[in-house]
């Protein structure tokens, strides 16, 4: 495999890869490595928001349910997604399809590709941080096996929302941090063009957070999007094999203690 990162890359190095506009797409991503998708919708509340893809598939022969963010790809869908930025519709049609996944006890999947949650007004008049919050304390009691991979950007609660399950894994050029590195400079520094520097403090990197123990392991990337898929797959099949072996006490009870440790 070809590495992207064949030299040492510095933060801000991997930020700007993280948000690289050719990325895969979420649809691209669940096609590469899943099989027979069926796609759900909605949130059975409020709406169907398109930040959010979801729905069944199989993987090894198994049915699962797969959620990604999704950033869309012409500037049409970017902009109905809010460029991958979910509304309160869009956590509630997750947390719909993980606690019907735990009713018939699929496997979950969730791939993460944002920079937070949609901090618009509607989003906030809808009950934005409490969507968020619900997702945190439902999806850590679910007694279904939880994988998120997070391959670009994983930005705030709006990442964190669904990234709360059993094992998280993140991609060579990808990102995970309570909030921007142009954010964290103008709060601390009162200068947003510090975000380079921000950015090293952050220790937002693959490498810094598999070191502090926030993250499971680092997939190897690519500039082929089939060998990244490749890899993710090989990745989730083995997770998925190891904590179908866990009965649901078990699998609560690492959970929690995989988040007490932070």
């Amino acid at each position: 495999m070809v590495n992207i990162l064949d030299r040492k890359k510095t933060a801000a190095q991997i930020v700007a890869g993280a948000r690289n506009q050719e990325k895969m797409s979420a649809y691209e991503l669940i096609n590469g490595i899943f099989e027979d998708f069926f796609e759900l919708h909605g949130d059975r509340l409020s709406g169907d928001d398109a930040a959010i893809v979801g729905g069944i598939a199989t993987l090894a022969g198994k049915p699962v349910t797969v959620i990604s963010t999704n950033k869309g790809e012409s500037a049409q869908e970017r902009m109905l997604t809010h460029f991958g930025c979910p509304q309160p519709s869009g956590y509630r049609k997750a947390l719909r399809l993980i606690k019907q996944a735990e009713k018939f006890g699929r496997p979950v999947f969730i791939f993460v590709n944002t920079a937070g949650a949609y901090p618009g007004k509607s989003a906030e008049e809808n009950g934005q941080g409490e969507a968020l919050a619900r997702n945190l304390l439902e999806i850590s009691d679910v007694k279904v096996p939880i994988v998120s991979v997070i391959y670009g950007e994983g930005g705030s609660g709006g990442a964190l929302a669904l990234a709360c399950g059993d094992s998280v894994w993140m991609v060579e050029n990808s990102m995970y941090s309570v909030l921007s590195p142009e954010g964290f400079a103008a709060i601390l520094w009162k200068d947003s063009k510090r975000a380079d520097e921000a950015a090293e403090v952050m220790q937002l990197t693959p490498e810094k957070l598999l070191a502090q123990k926030v993250i499971e392991g680092i997939i190897p990337e690519s500039h082929s999007h089939k060998r990244v898929c490749r890899a993710i797959k090989k990745t989730i099949e083995q997770e998925m094999k190891e904590l179908m072996k866990l009965s649901s006490d078990e699998l609560l009870m690492r959970r929690y203690k995989r988040f007490r440790k932070f």
